[in-house]
């Protein structure tokens, strides 16, 4: 039985080896460059380990080599489970994205191109804030919370926009989504930036705005179009924003 085991562990070695010889993709795909033989292997190496820990599962007990394989505690069968699941993944990543399937890809925000929703909103400090009547300007309008780590360092990085581009036409607001009133108002001063930060207790404008991360801020036109749209932040992103805040400010 040990060396009938044995013979059948060799077939399956030899049924899994990869070719020495790239895939033949299309024409078009070697001549862009877009697959190399590097990921051939990598893809063929991936459904190959697939197949060799299903054979591996549903193996008969007692058949010696493949005895420990069949334990799913069994360090060999965890060291392998886990090389076989990672070189399954990344050939599956690959597949996707020479299919054309985007994997981390935004979500798509409806509003843009959109008028932007009004809104009226009591301000933590100060008059109430209504949108349209800031008709002519570019507008920002930027999402927050009190418990959003990076929220704060977003609405300094705005503040420093106001200050510079504030006697070119921009108008910046922020809007609380907290549910507490009295939390929002607390972080409102603390941050203490030069705009109006507005509070959204009941969410009714955050929703209209189809608020999905925070911090997220949203570029409005002068003809109250929405243009822009910038999910989280970071220096990239950042960056990102003063380019196309400059773009409608130069419109």
């Amino acid at each position: 039985m040990r060396r009938a085991a044995l013979a059948r562990r060799a077939r399956t070695l030899r049924r899994c080896r990869v070719p020495t010889t790239p895939l033949r993709w299309p024409r078009a795909a070697r001549v862009a460059g877009l697959i190399s033989q590097l990921v051939s292997l990598t893809v063929l190496s991936a459904l190959c380990n697939f197949a060799r820990l299903q054979r591996a599962q549903t193996a008969a007990p007692g058949e010696g080599i493949l005895l420990s394989w069949q334990r799913p505690n069994g360090p060999e069968w965890r060291g392998f489970r886990a090389r076989a699941g990672a070189l399954s993944a990344l050939g599956v990543g690959v597949l996707l994205a020479l299919a054309g399937v985007p994997t981390g890809a935004q979500p798509v925000y409806e509003l843009l191109g959109q008028p932007a929703p009004d809104f009226a909103l009591r301000a933590a400090a100060g008059s109430n804030v209504r949108l349209s009547e800031h008709r002519g300007e570019v507008v920002v309008v930027s999402f927050w919370s009190s418990r959003c780590t990076p929220c704060r360092a977003q609405l300094a990085a705005l503040d420093r926009s106001y200050h510079t581009y504030a006697s070119a036409g921009l108008a910046v607001y922020g809007v609380g989504v907290d549910d507490e009133p009295e939390r929002a108002s607390e972080f409102a001063r603390s941050v203490a930036v030069s705009f109006a930060m507005l509070l959204d207790p009941s969410k009714t404008v955050s929703r209209s705005y189809q608020v999905d991360n925070l911090p997220m801020t949203v570029l409005i036109d002068r003809g109250g179009t929405v243009r822009r749209v910038l999910r989280d932040y970071n220096q990239a992103s950042e960056a990102l924003y003063l380019q196309q805040l400059r773009a409608l400010l130069n419109e």
